[in-house]
């Protein structure tokens, strides 16, 4: 969440922020409920302090031998009143904490200013898309013909926008798991966790997923448990209300996880296929760093999602994405998109953000650096993909398809495939 006393101080920049980020908050109701909050608290302290000086008297009185009857029920008046004004308090603090909640964090000033991924600004290509002798086929019609995605037995088990990868199939999930894991946790630094899928409401809050986005959330009915959405979730918050010392800061985790989005709003969009599914695995990388540092290491995650692509000789593109297409919590993002010969263009595998303090704000999450005299401060925490497990292997199926049907196996791959380096009928 962003700080109430620097929206306060910076309160056109804010509306111009809202503005270009396309966000229908409502700023004035926020100032308003803040403003009667302060209101209230300067009431109430008002009254605590005439009250202790009524005390006082009242001992005086009684000291002396005099009566103090009208000033006790003074007293209890203030007493009375101090209440009224808490429980008012009460239902301020709650609806201003929505407001909080719900607000998207301030862009970093390097974000192009647009509408939406129209505006969003190419940085760098990596690789060349291949030249076909024939017609390339799309990922279902491959995975299908070799038998080894099942998407009419995906949808039976569990309705549409859900696949059952059998055989090798399934294999070359398993695969691409183990590959990106074992390349973040011995390559680029990163300590790999196994996290619960199933977390509890404030979990979710603390990364912004709740509670604006509760509708694309799966939840159980009985004791109010979120299916996590990405392992972002879970990671960001391991440390969540600790005060960290700076000189174990950073901190890299990444790790392999299901992930459940219900996709509300999306009806149309990439019906067929493994692109927008319901439940698909992703590898995910965090960061949680010091103020100073965040921005280095977001150009240091990004270059660790590239090194996943680039070591599966796929061809991609990095782009930085505007005000209007950017996530709730971000203040930077770069989404990585790799090339998809069936649909002749680029689509998103990846995407690295930098969401500053806006999420350890949340969770109560601080570090204490070693000089300014000890005061804490909140931590930066950062998240990629590193990368999403179904695109990659929709992307290897496209990419390495050859005329006959078959698919040929990365080389970086066929360790993990048993030395396995073609599927094919």
């Amino acid at each position: 969440m962003l700080d109430l006393k620097w929206i306060r101080e910076n309160t056109e920049a804010v509306r111009e922020m809202l503005k270009n980020r396309n966000s229908n908050f409502d700023l004035d109701e926020l100032l308003k409920k803040d403003e009667e909050r302060r209101g209230i608290l300067s009431e109430v302290e008002a009254l605590k302090q005439k009250r202790n000086l009524e005390s006082q008297e009242v001992a005086r009185l009684k000291k002396a031998g005099q009566n103090a009857d009208e000033k006790i029920k003074e007293m209890g008046a203030i007493a009375e009143k101090i209440k009224e004004l808490d429980k008012e308090l009460s239902g301020v603090d709650e609806r201003l904490n929505y407001l909080q909640m719900i607000i998207p964090n301030a862009y970093h000033e390097s974000t192009p200013i647009g509408p939406d991924e129209t505006a969003n600004v190419e940085i760098r290509r990596w690789g060349t898309p291949r030249e076909f002798s024939f017609e390339p086929k799309a990922h279902w019609d491959l995975g299908e013909a070799l038998g080894i995605l099942d998407f009419e037995r995906g949808a039976k088990l569990s309705g549409a926008r859900f696949v059952l990868n059998t055989g090798l199939g399934a294999r070359l999930e398993r695969a691409l798991v183990s590959f990106m894991l074992d390349m973040h946790t011995t390559e680029h630094g990163y300590t790999e966790q196994l996290t619960p899928f199933m977390v509890r409401r404030e979990i979710c809050e603390g990364t912004g997923q709740l509670p604006k986005f509760e509708e694309d959330m799966y939840k159980t009915t009985e004791d109010d448990m979120f299916l996590i959405s990405t392992s972002e979730i879970t990671m960001t918050n391991i440390h969540r209300e600790e005060i960290l010392q700076e000189k174990d800061l950073p901190k890299y985790y990444t790790a392999y996880s299901p992930c459940f989005r219900r996709e509300a709003g999306s009806y149309g969009k990439d019906v067929k296929g493994m692109i927008r599914v319901h439940q698909f695995n992703k590898v995910e990388m965090v960061k949680i760093t010091d103020a100073v540092s965040s921005y280095e290491e977001l150009e240091k995650m990004v270059q660790n999602a590239e090194d996943v692509l680039q070591r599966l000789e796929l061809p991609y593109r990095v782009i930085q994405l505007s005000s209007g297409d950017m996530g709730f919590s971000s203040a930077k993002t770069y989404d990585l998109e790799v090339w998809l010969p069936s649909q002749n263009k680029y689509r998103e595998i990846s995407s690295c953000s930098n969401c500053t303090d806006f999420q350890a704000r949340r969770m109560g999450l601080k570090y204490r650096p070693a000089a300014g005299g000890g005061k804490s401060e909140f931590c930066h925490t950062l998240n990629g993909s590193g990368i999403a497990v179904g695109r990659t292997l929709v992307a290897i199926l496209e990419n390495y398809q050859q005329e006959d049907g078959a698919i040929v196996i990365p080389k970086a791959l066929v360790p993990y495939m048993g030395g396995i380096e073609r599927i094919q009928k």
